[in-house]
């Protein structure tokens, strides 16, 4: 009897030891503090990718200048848009190998050198063909400082902190696109275009890069990393044939449906397809084969990383295409002003932004299911509203169903690519870095794409701009793409329920 006392006395203490080193590991985790040269490091790459990303959606409000001042055509004038969009896009799966092969501070100081040159042209350039140059330089700076931020985070964050900062990343990524368009129009307002460049370089020079120089640390060795010519090749064929097979096959689809000519788009259509998905499919055969791949996909055959990556994709097809949506609709159907429709999109954009680290906080505290999917239960509430009020909406009841949707959207979507990342080897993160970072630029072109078409068909043969016909076939064309981003949106949860599911079931085995 005195022994079964002692040995249940001895459990006990055992138990409430093993329950007070528990409890201390747990109070020791979540007092985790985040190094100062961590903040430092992600405020110097990420104003970078902030600068670069800004400048995207600024130049969009200055195509009417640039086309008087090039005398150049509206489809000409796109393409300083397009050409950066393809570039950052083509940069992306680069990363992994720049990442593997040269140091963190190496990899700033050549984004600093390409975000300078490439402004510094688009001040002097006065020819068409230079500016593009200058844009293509400039997509590549971004296409390295974006990825370069992320991988910084994932590789230097305390572990109870990497949600948070995460959405610190994903707010300067979601901010500058809701304010490019308002900045944009204010400065051209009252200086020349150009003056925008010339305000960020003193920025870069004076605050990216001191700050950069003294806290972009290296905490992880270099590798001897090749890179494989071949490969890229391929990636970026792919890229470029899916981006402009969506971009043809939206103006042929237009163009039959206004009764114009649409063989030669969906001829370039066509074609831009099966060279886009054949160089996709070269290179996951020739990825498989290397010994050095240019990235390594062997992480995608786990099924909860990749229903993440493709809710990942489906979900900025609605949330970049929605500013377009948005001031179309409100200019087209509402009759509201360029400026008035710019600044609907930008309270939702931009205080939905800021609530990016909230969400991270929340993943950092509660675990990925609450939140994510709480998240994004919530940002649907935003086109449902939409659809129901479709034909009888106001700029304020616009701009407030978007705002639910832009919090949503923004207290979730970072944490997709966190928890994913989290569930591979830490040595393949920088590949799932530029997959997903990847499959960010493709989603937000395809989503412009996509909504556009809508938009087109649904206007046309409904007379002039301006008529009243021609308002409620834009009204009509609203609704189809608000329908249509609910079908996205309940894809992108239902793709999170079922690797959530997965991951349960993993739990529950260990």
């Amino acid at each position: 009897m005195e022994e079964r006392n002692i040995t249940t006395t001895t459990a006990a203490t055992e138990s409430q030891a093993i329950t007070t080193n528990a409890g201390t590991q747990e109070a020791a985790i979540s007092d985790e503090r985040i190094p100062g040269k961590l903040i430092g490091a992600i405020v110097a790459v990420g104003s970078l990718a902030f600068i670069g990303i800004l400048t995207e959606t600024v130049m969009t409000v200055l195509f009417p200048q640039l086309m008087r001042e090039f005398n150049v055509d509206t489809a000409t004038v796109q393409w300083i848009t397009t050409i950066y969009l393809l570039v950052v896009a083509a940069t992306m799966p680069l990363s992994s190998y720049l990442n593997r092969r040269f140091k963190h501070r190496t990899l700033f100081l050549a984004a600093v050198a390409l975000a300078v040159l490439g402004s510094l042209i688009m001040i002097v350039g006065h020819a068409f063909p230079v500016i593009l140059i200058a844009r293509v330089i400039q997509g590549m700076g971004s296409g390295v400082a974006t990825p370069l931020m992320i991988n910084i985070i994932l590789e230097q964050s305390p572990k109870s902190k990497v949600g948070r900062l995460m959405g610190v990343g994903s707010l300067v990524i979601t901010v500058a696109p809701a304010i490019g368009p308002t900045v944009g129009g204010a400065v051209s307002s009252i200086l020349p275009w150009r003056a925008i460049f010339v305000i960020v370089i003193p920025i870069i020079l004076l605050v990216s890069l001191p700050v950069g120089l003294k806290c972009v640390e290296q905490h992880r060795p270099t590798e001897e990393a090749r890179l494989n010519s071949l490969q890229f090749v391929s990636i970026v064929l792919a890229l470029c044939g899916l981006v402009m097979f969506l971009n043809q096959a939206g103006v042929a689809v237009s163009a039959a449906v206004s009764g114009g000519s649409a063989t030669v788009s969906a001829v370039f259509a066509v074609v831009s397809l099966i060279v886009g998905l054949g160089a996709l499919l070269f290179f996951g055969w020739s990825s498989k084969r290397s010994f050095s791949p240019l990235i390594r996909l062997g992480w995608l055959r786990d099924p909860m990383v990749l229903l993440h990556l493709i809710a990942y994709m489906l979900l900025p097809i609605v949330g970049i295409g929605f500013g377009y949506v948005i001031t179309n609709v409100a200019q087209l159907s509402l009759g509201t002003s360029a400026f008035l429709s710019g600044a609907l999109v930008l309270p939702g954009a931009l205080i939905g932004a800021f609530f990016a680290p909230v969400g991270g906080m929340l993943y950092d505290r509660f675990g990925p299911v609450c939140p994510i999917l709480g998240a994004f239960f919530a940002a649907i509430c935003g086109p449902i509203l939409l659809l129901v009020f479709s034909m009888r909406l106001t700029p304020v009841t616009l701009a407030g169903f978007y705002f639910i949707f832009g919090f949503g959207y923004s207290l979730g979507f970072s944490n997709i690519m966190t928890n994913a990342l989290r569930n591979i080897a830490p040595q393949f993160m920088p590949d799932g870095n530029a997959v997903f970072n990847t499959c960010l630029q493709f989603g937000g072109a395809a989503g412009t794409a996509l909504f556009s078409t809508i938009l087109s068909v649904a206007q046309a043969g409904a007379g002039e701009e301006g008529g009243a016909t021609f308002r409620h076939a834009t009204a009509v064309g609203g609704s189809w793409t608000f329908a249509t981003m609910i079908g996205i949106v309940a894809i992108a949860i239902c793709c999170l329920i079922a690797a959530f599911r997965i991951g349960a079931k993993r739990n529950s085995r260990l």
